[in-house]
């Protein structure tokens, strides 16, 4: 069935979401409004809206139906809201890199690297299409950080979706604007967050650039839902070179550094952003893998040993 009367963008949606597996008629609903109204969508799921307090009930009761959802998907495995929108934290180069491919990747299931039962698929149809658009986390705010436009959405159908439906917030980039993005943003503390979502067709949609005063999910994260993930690696101090300036501390987003003779990780709460690394003038921070918090999402890597994970 066609409707000539929807946007080109939505029908390439509504196409790409008849193709995915164990895509429900709900899920097909909560990820066009999701699309269509992210600043709304955002702004009453943080509280951050006049009427989140009044919609408080409903809101409550979406969230429960959200959960509901991913539970009856999960496969007899235990599932949260967490496993239907989650971000997995990656350094600047591995960022980088995800938004300087140029073939379709399609690599599915990825368990030891988004360990959540839903939402882990790394599927890039067109993925050298990249539009920027104003962060709606920060949007949302009264005092946001600056700049706005810091979110990369990367890949079809949703690049085009959101330049039709939002053209004053959106702009298509290229992949070398992406990356200076991600740059600017590294050097500003920022984190960057490959996220995925159960309603945008199971998979990898976009690299927020967050600050840990405005991203809802860093803010759910440190209120116990555990929506962020590590990026599998752990920042380690070299004693002999640390001054103990406390730099590292100040940038620190996720608060997982002190400062007693020498700068002190916390690691149970280091998540591996490398941020303290780049803003350490004495060098004496560093990222080193760590096995007990999964594989990182590196993307070569994960091409090269995944059998036809990309396209023609």
């Amino acid at each position: 069935m066609k409707f000539p009367w929807l946007k080109s963008s939505t029908r390439a949606y509504l196409k790409e979401a008849g193709k995915t597996r164990d895509f429900s008629f709900f899920d097909l609903i909560h990820g066009y409004v999701y699309l269509r109204f992210p600043y709304l969508y955002i702004s009453l799921a943080k509280g951050d809206h006049p009427l989140s307090r009044r919609l408080a009930p409903l809101l409550g009761f979406l969230g429960h139906l959200i959960e509901a959802q991913a539970k009856k998907k999960g496969n007899g495995q235990p599932t949260g809201f967490a496993d239907t929108y989650h971000g997995k934290v990656m350094p600047v180069e591995e960022a980088k890199r995800l938004v300087s491919i140029k073939q379709p990747i399609r690599v599915e299931n990825l368990e030891q690297v988004i360990p959540f039962t839903r939402a882990r698929d790394l599927i890039l149809e067109n993925p050298d299409h990249i539009a920027v658009l104003d962060c709606p986390c920060r949007a949302g705010k009264p005092h946001p950080c600056l700049p706005l436009d810091v979110c990369l959405i990367v890949g079809e159908p949703f690049v085009s979706f959101v330049l039709e439906h939002h053209p004053k917030r959106a702009r298509r980039i290229t992949s070398e604007e992406a990356m200076k993005i991600l740059e600017e943003e590294d050097e500003r503390g920022h984190v960057h967050h490959a996220f995925f979502k159960d309603a945008m067709l199971g998979r990898f949609y976009a690299i927020c650039n967050c600050c840990s005063c405005c991203c809802g999910a860093m803010k759910a994260q440190r209120e116990g839902t555990p929506m962020l993930i590590s990026s599998g690696f752990v920042s380690v101090v070299d004693e002999d070179k640390c001054i103990a300036c406390g730099t590292c501390a100040g940038v620190c987003p996720f608060g997982a550094i002190q400062v007693n003779g020498h700068a002190v990780i916390v690691a149970e709460s280091c998540m591996g952003c490398g941020i303290c690394v780049r803003h350490c003038s004495q060098g004496a921070l560093s990222l080193q893998r760590d096995p007990s918090r999964g594989e990182p999402l590196e993307i070569l890597h994960l091409i090269e040993r995944t059998p036809y994970s990309t396209g023609d």
